[in-house]
């Protein structure tokens, strides 16, 4: 599973099929210069921000009557965002050209750890620790999975990171990433380390065995965006990071979706992960094989009887 998508500017998902490298055999990292101070990104993502407000975009209501859809609308949404994927990898590259997968999910139990730069102020850890908990407690209770948190920067059993960076800090991140992630490429190492001004965030995730079901997860999120944004990331990496690989111009209310219309987790969203981790559905299984299941799941979510 390989996918490349965004809310909040672009958000990375990789499967690692290959088995872990020492850390010695990766090629040298070349990190090119820093163009961006974070104080100069704090007054630019804030202006960002601002702009969106403005005009009703991240929207926190989760959808309402002007965001109605039917059971047809959400299995339609729940092939495209969970059965494709919209980049293609090529040896170490990545295309933009969308194409289908087969069913990718978690099958072990899930841990989350945060953890924050050094740099990262107390007030805006508290900020996001208010987030992201409810959030996790929320994920479990969706996907019926045992999904749980682990204490601030406790390693111990912890197999879905979430990292908050600055941006001198992910400058210097390939060699924490690679703890992390073993077997991540020297390619994708440094698309971290030289993340684009308009990337917020990334998701990678590690199907080591190419069996669909991810073992691994490392989210990197800029400290540098205001409260909202950062927000915003914790809820689309972490739900992307579940198995919902895509985005899709026709889901609504959905984050995923490039219009930035809805910055946090939707009611359409929310039945999209119960979706995905019912068990009538399989790790594994095509478009093909999921369709008559999933439109079925579908139609009972909505309170039809399909």
């Amino acid at each position: 599973m390989t996918a490349l998508t965004a809310v909040m500017g672009c958000t990375l998902q990789q499967t690692a099929t290959a088995p872990p490298k020492p850390v010695e055999t990766l090629p040298q990292l070349i990190v090119s210069p820093a163009k961006d101070s974070s104080a100069y990104l704090r007054n630019y993502y804030s202006k960002i921000q601002a702009s969106r407000l403005v005009h009703d975009q991240l929207r926190r209501d989760g959808g309402g009557p002007d965001t109605p859809f039917t059971d047809a609308m959400l299995a339609r949404n729940f092939e495209r965002i969970a059965l494709n994927s919209e980049y293609t990898k090529v040896g170490d590259r990545r295309i933009s050209e969308e194409h289908e997968v087969n069913l990718t999910r978690w099958t072990k139990p899930v841990r989350f750890g945060l953890n924050f730069g050094d740099a990262v102020p107390e007030d805006q850890r508290a900020v996001d620790r208010q987030v992201f908990a409810p959030y996790i407690a929320r994920l479990a209770r969706l996907t019926g999975h045992p999904i749980s948190a682990a204490p601030d920067n406790l390693p111990l059993g912890v197999n879905f990171t979430v990292f908050i960076l600055n941006e001198d800090e992910r400058r210097a991140f390939a060699p924490s990433l690679r703890r992390a992630m073993p077997g991540i490429s020297a390619a994708d190492q440094s698309q971290i380390v030289n993340l684009n001004r308009d990337t917020h965030c990334a998701i990678f995730v590690s199907d080591s065995d190419d069996n669909n079901r991810i073992e691994r997860a490392v989210a990197v999120i800029r400290a540098e965006l205001p409260d909202l944004m950062r927000a915003a990331c914790i809820h689309e990496e972490l739900a992307q990071g579940l198995g919902l690989p895509n985005d899709s111009p026709e889901a609504r209310p959905s984050i995923f979706n490039d219009s930035d219309e809805f910055g946090l987790l939707t009611s359409h969203d929310e039945l999209l992960l119960q979706m995905l981790y019912d068990k009538r559905l399989q790790p594994g299984m095509t478009a093909d094989e999921a369709r008559p299941i999933f439109t079925k799941i579908a139609a009972e979510l909505m309170g039809g009887s399909a």
